[in-house]
């Protein structure tokens, strides 16, 4: 039975209005379980000592309850949950235990052949395992006086499953996953976990998908950042994962230019996300953070681990990383110094390989937190590739505020942008703006 999608969407933000929980224990004992800023994280998300050798690979499942369902005629409305484990292998080449959850439609998809998936890619969540998409599908709004996380993904995901589109979302490596710190916008560590996302999906038993089901990427900011490596990566790390077409929603595709961008901004506490990442991936590069950071530096990294973007957007709102350096210098001037920190954020630059399927491109034209003009740098440097590309600069007068500049692209072209995967899923073709993309602002 097919369900509204303004149902959902009214549902969704219902929840985020009333769904308040601090996340439960589950089957965790006192002597495993891990509790990041008082949330107790589902033994679930413990990985095992050994993982499977192939990527995808299931590891275990679990149902997972969706705090937004209603019932149906069919079943229970958008559908049903599963929580996922699955094994990955990380930028160092590496096994990476990583977690997820895979949404079985109760809608039928109307579409031609095989019910599709789409495999989404969640926006800046945190560092926090408290933080992970899957715990957001749970508890919608996670607050408890130590930590405030909103699953705001899930409207995006709720639209997909009326549409009869499957849905599975991944939660990065070291997101959830309670061994290792997330690697905030590594390239390679969240393309691969995209990839093996679908792979995971599809080796699950119980769900309508079959070999013939397309497959479609979706993801936004650090999601669209994700999506974007994933369709360059798609030939190379997984030729079995076709891709019917991606969408990667304000990319950060040069990390320099986004890391100038975000110091200083509403979303200052990303920097420090980010700093983590690249130590967690590159522990090389310690030696370098301890002669730059100073103990006010120090502490901010510390803290902003185990932090959601709600807990950042009131902690470190504004914060200059001036104030994290023994110099006084900004973390943008000490990477230009530094020929190990250049090379390091040049090796995580999208732009360098052609995806070979299909790519919507779309950012606000006055995005300044994720800056639209890198963004855009993208879609040219992929045309010039010969990518089949679709760019969309989604215009929207400058709203005052970074974070609002660059979150309302994510709504108002939402739709668009699920109704253009939906029609790659139908097989139909994409058209390209390639031809015209240097003549547009």
């Amino acid at each position: 039975m097919p369900t509204p999608t303004r149902l959902l969407a009214a549902a969704v933000t219902a929840a985020a209005c009333l769904g308040t929980a601090a996340a439960p224990a589950g089957a965790a004992s006192p002597t495993d379980a891990v509790v990041s800023r008082g949330v107790t994280i589902p033994t679930f998300y413990n990985p095992p000592d050994a993982l499977p050798a192939a990527d995808g690979a299931l590891v275990r499942s679990e149902p997972l309850p969706l705090a937004l369902s209603l019932p149906g005629i069919d079943g229970p409305l958008p559908g049903r949950a599963t929580r996922l484990m699955y094994k990955s292998t990380d930028s160092t080449g590496r096994p990476v235990a990583v977690t997820g959850a895979y949404l079985e439609p109760t809608a039928a998809w109307k579409g031609a052949g095989a019910r599709p998936l789409i495999a989404v890619a969640p926006g800046t969540m945190g560092q926090g395992d408290q933080c992970a998409a899957s715990l957001g599908l749970e508890h919608p709004l996670l607050v408890n006086g130590q930590t405030l996380s909103v699953g705001y993904e899930d409207l995006a995901i709720y639209r997909m499953l009326a549409r009869g589109i499957a849905v599975v979302v991944t939660d990065y490596a070291g997101l959830g996953a309670t061994d290792r710190l997330h690697t905030y916008v590594n390239r390679v560590d969240e393309a691969h976990a995209v990839l093996d996302a679908v792979r995971a999906a599809r080796s699950l038993d119980g769900t309508s998908l079959t070999a013939a089901s397309r497959v479609a990427l979706f993801g936004y900011s650090q999601g669209g950042g994700a999506t974007a490596a994933a369709a360059e990566l798609q030939p190379s790390y997984a030729p079995d994962v076709p891709l019917a077409g991606t969408y990667a929603g304000a990319p950060p595709a040069d990390l320099a230019a986004v890391t100038r961008a975000i110091d200083g901004s509403d979303l200052a506490g990303a920097l420090g996300w980010s700093v983590n990442g690249f130590l967690q991936s590159d522990p090389a590069l310690e030696p370098i953070a301890d002669a730059h950071l100073n103990a006010t530096g120090r502490a901010a990294l510390k803290d902003l681990s185990t932090m959601c973007v709600g807990d950042a957007l009131l902690a470190y709102n504004s914060a200059r990383s001036t104030s994290w350096t023994k110099d006084g210098r900004s973390l943008n001037d000490v990477i230009a110094s530094e020929p190990a920190l250049k090379a390091f954020l040049e090796d995580q630059r999208i732009g360098t390989i052609a995806p070979a399927s299909p790519v919507r491109l779309a950012t606000g034209t006055a995005d300044d937190l994720v800056p639209h003009a890198q963004a855009r740098a993208l879609a040219v440097a992929w045309c010039a590739k010969g990518a089949d590309v679709t760019y969309k600069p989604v215009i929207l007068p400058s709203l005052g505020r970074a974070l609002i500049n660059h979150f309302m692209p994510l709504l108002t072209d939402q739709g668009d942008a699920i109704s253009w995967l939906a029609d790659r899923l139908n097989g139909r073709p994409a058209g390209s703006t390639c031809a015209t993309l240097p003549l547009r602002p």
